[in-house]
């Protein structure tokens, strides 16, 4: 048997398999003007009054199945078989088909000499010897399972159709799932001759080969868009074009140099930096996404309750749009995405640490457009050039993004201190050249229950952080069929980059390259923008019942509160943040007193103790660690009242100035561990508002000489004053206990850094011995912001040595603790504080140890 005979009757056999499981849906109109005679003909004896025209089906992308469905369809319609062999003249072509490209999607880079189909060059050739020859292209669209909205099968609906050329095996996924759920359109024909006679002539420039396949590949991609939306995926999109970039080129130059390796090697190595950063979003990933997500939050949430949503769809449409979201869990991007997802505007890509790219796990992210980031950039100068460069066609493109300006998850409820890398390769990439002008969005999230709520309380104790992956997920999806009550996405109060570069003398600034430095003034615009960000995310706190019983239980010495007081106490609370809103834009549960502890116990966070002279409210064993999270949600609103509280409680009585100097003092490193919002010159009238709204609720009392006393002690205003005073004691605790330690140093004779890891190491102690309950009274981080905040306030310094110098003014400041701190409390920390020389080179020695021996393990990963 001859080979073209053997190639029909595979074809044939082909065919008839392939019927037995697709049923393909004709789209559209079907040509009607097209030959139906047999396209085998030879046509060397020409007619010349009347040009003779042969059919060619045009198909997008190589695909043997896609080639047999057009067959069939083509024979079903009795018009010119695509598969049938097409002679014309002396040329014979095995099919009446052409494929515009034939490209491996893993080749982006080096795609072959000729990007043309050669079978096209042969059919202008054919032209050529015959100018009474027309050959007709039909434009054919084929796409597997196009109606994705009527799926009801997770399965399938990963695998419709999508931009990307599929795989074989995709290819034969689609076959199965979709055989009877496949599309196929035939497009209006376009003569071949027509287009090579206006190629010559409207662009002579480039071969008539070139512009038709430039020609067909747009139309065929506008009919794709009409059905598909637009093609989202940076893989196929930018990838090429970024590794030309002048910058990029320029990086790989230098990479070969400094690694002394050939230049395809350096390039080789930025197609790997780009294969491991850029995102791959897909339609189908993203509607899949849509429905597991549904259905998640349904079996583990409550509700997902959205707040001021419409203050990012007026600003869509004018602005790039970049989320930057407070990071408590996992699930925050997934949220955050779903809610803008299902509110009718595009998913932005999301900057995910490579952590998350894990096989199966990390492909999907990418499909819903996550790009993953590397947690150091550090030494690694062709890394640097690639990503930014990709973040620079991210914007340049306009598509919102969204990271987390924290850099990672909390382990303890506050917000973390700004990590700026993101936000200063955003601002770079913004003034290298401006497309729309740039808004963060800061973005609240609040949760009732944590899934990693266990894990972060292990971390805090010293635990090594969990790394991620697949058996991590499965652990933690176990957890599905547990109440985590509901779930609220509250958006913040826009920060406009425009502004705060302005502000800071860096609007006309204008910034060439990728390796170009960031001068000091858009440094300082970057820390500014991180400082408004956070800030803003905390004015958008949502108050949810756990939140506040947390914030009232924990602030008990036995976590417990007899359960009309506890009613009380949470009826005043939510009045307070009534009658003085933290922020415009903060939101308030709804819930009385009653309701919250009923809630509380749904949730089985709390329990009810029942007694005979009246039922007590008590934390859930194992409970009140976890719950300190949640307290340090909402932390930040209630801190001025809470410090007020504990001022009048502890002295009995105060004169509001005295009240006003030590709220004055102590406000800047409130301010910088809780990002509160108000300015320093804002303080003397939201004290004075709070002052007033506390002594409406009877919890202090003001005389007409400005004296502000507390209630008769053991009185029921008396216990509501001092839970409310607890929560700020334990900052003020912390602020006393680093201050200790320096002044029993003495000025000179310890530095920061070994300041910072001895308050943690007491930090430590204090929460084993003194049950404070309390994973963030040792988190470095609030130790750091500390000592940030008095060295800016100028009470200490550093000499040529590093070691800390102060002077009487930092004396005084520490005494401002006899004002808040009873005096047990102070003799315990003193008496914590206190090292010999010895004992003080005997803990750092040991922490040196523990921290070489943690970087140990981290190089054997």
């Amino acid at each position: 048997m001859s080979k073209s005979g053997f190639g029909q009757m595979y074809r044939r056999l082909s065919s008839k398999i392939l019927d037995l499981v697709v049923t393909p849906h004709v789209l559209g109109e079907v040509p009607t003007e097209t030959p139906t005679l047999d396209q085998s003909t030879d046509r060397t004896e020409n007619n010349t009054s009347t040009p003779q025209k042969v059919v060619c089906y045009v198909l997008q992308n190589y695909s043997r199945s896609n080639a047999l469905v057009v067959d069939g369809e083509t024979r079903r319609l009795q018009l010119a078989p695509a598969l049938d062999p097409l002679v014309i003249g002396a040329n014979r072509e095995k099919a009446a088909i052409l494929f515009l490209q034939h490209q491996d999607e893993n080749n982006y880079f080096n795609p072959p000499e000729h990007a043309f189909p050669p079978r096209l060059l042969r059919l202008i050739e054919s032209l050529d010897q015959d100018s009474n020859l027309d050959i007709e292209l039909i434009p054919v669209t084929v796409l597997w399972g196009r109606s994705p909205d009527k799926e009801d099968s997770w399965f399938k609906l990963l695998f419709t159709d999508t931009w990307a050329t599929p795989s074989k095996v995709k290819q034969l996924m689609n076959i199965g799932l979709h055989g009877r759920q496949s599309f196929l359109e035939f497009h209006e024909a376009q003569s071949l001759r027509g287009l090579v006679e206006h190629a010559k002539i409207h662009h002579p420039n480039i071969s008539p080969a070139t512009y038709i396949v430039n020609q067909l590949n747009d139309f065929l991609d506008r009919q794709r868009e009409v059905i598909l939306g637009p093609d989202l995926s940076d893989r196929r999109n930018v990838m090429q074009s970024l590794i030309k970039a002048p910058d990029v080129q320029d990086a790989i130059r230098k990479e070969s140099v400094r690694s002394k390796i050939s230049m395809i090697d350096a390039e080789r190595r930025a197609i790997g930096f780009v294969n491991e950063i850029a995102s791959d979003y897909s339609a189908s990933a993203v509607r899949f996404a849509d429905m597991a997500l549904t259905r998640l939050w349904t079996q583990l949430y409550d509700g997902v309750e959205v707040h001021n949503f419409n203050t990012v769809r007026e600003l869509v449409k004018d602005y790039e749009v970049i989320y930057t979201p407070c990071h408590r869990s996992h699930i925050d991007y997934l949220l955050l995405s779903y809610v803008i997802y299902k509110r009718g505007l595009m998913v932005p890509y999301i900057a995910a640490g490579d952590n998350l790219n894990m096989p199966f796990v990390g492909q999907l992210l990418r499909g819903g457009g996550a790009f993953f980031i590397r947690r150091s950039f550090r030494g690694n100068a062709l890394y640097t050039s690639v990503f930014k460069e990709y973040l620079f066609s991210i914007l340049s493109r306009n598509t919102p993004l969204e990271y987390f300006i924290e850099g990672g998850r909390s382990r303890t409820g506050r917000l973390l201190p700004p990590k700026t890398g993101m936000l200063a390769m955003t601002v770079h990439g913004h003034l290298r050249g401006r497309a729309k002008p740039i808004v963060f969005i800061p973005t609240y999230v609040g949760y009732e229950r944590l899934m990693e709520g266990a894990t972060y309380v292990g971390e805090m104790n010293g635990k090594p952080k969990e790394a991620e992956s697949i058996w991590g997920i499965v652990q933690t999806l176990k957890k599905i069929e547990r109440i985590f009550g509901k779930v609220h996405v509250n958006f913040g109060e826009p920060v406009f980059l425009d502004d705060l570069l302005k502000q800071h003398g860096a609007d006309q600034i204008r910034i060439e390259h990728n390796d170009a430095p960031i001068p000091q003034e858009v440094s300082n615009a970057v820390n500014s923008s991180a400082n408004a960000i956070l800030e803003n995310i905390n004015r958008a706190v949502v108050i949810n019942p756990v939140s506040l019983l947390s914030l009232i239980l924990l602030a008990t010495p036995k976590h417990t509160l007899d359960e009309e007081i506890c009613i009380k106490q949470l009826d005043t609370y939510r009045k307070l943040l009534t009658a003085i809103p933290y922020d415009q834009r903060t939101q308030v549960t709804p819930l009385s007193g009653k309701e919250i502890i009923a809630y509380g116990m749904k949730l089985k966070l709390i329990k009810r103790v029942q007694h005979v002279l009246g039922d007590i409210i008590a934390i859930e064993d194992n409970q009140a660690i976890l719950l300190t999270y949640f307290r340090n949600n909402i932390l930040h609103a209630f801190v001025l009242p809470s410090l007020i509280a504990a001022l009048v409680e502890h002295n009995g009585k105060i004169s509001q100035s005295d009240l006003l100097n030590v709220i004055r003092t102590l406000y800047p490193f409130l301010k910088a561990e809780l990002f509160l919002k108000w300015k320093d010159h804002e303080i003397k009238a939201q004290v004075t508002e709070y002052v007033d709204a506390l002594a409406q609720a009877n919890l202090i009392f003001v005389d007409d000489e400005g004296f502000i006393f507390s209630p008769a002690p053991n009185s029921e205003d008396h216990n509501q004053l001092a839970v409310l005073a607890a929560p700020v004691r334990q900052s003020l605790e912390r602020y006393y206990m680093t201050l200790a330690l320096i002044t029993q140093r003495g000025s000179g004779n310890i530095s920061i850094r070994q300041v910072e890891e001895l308050s943690h190491l007491v930090g430590q102690r204090l929460s084993v011995l003194y049950e404070f309950n309390s994973p963030e009274f040792f988190d470095k981080a609030l130790f750091q912001s500390f000592m940030k905040v008095l060295i800016e306030q100028g009470y200490i310094k550093t000499n040529e040595d590093h070691a800390i110098v102060f002077d009487e003014q930092f004396r005084n400041v520490a005494q401002y603790a006899n004002l808040v701190l009873d005096d047990v409390t102070l003799q315990m920390l003193h008496h914590i504080t206190s090292f010999t020389d010895e004992e003080l080179k005997e803990a750092l020695d040991a922490l040196a140890a523990q921290q070489a021996k943690k970087r140990l393990k981290r190089k054997k990963k």
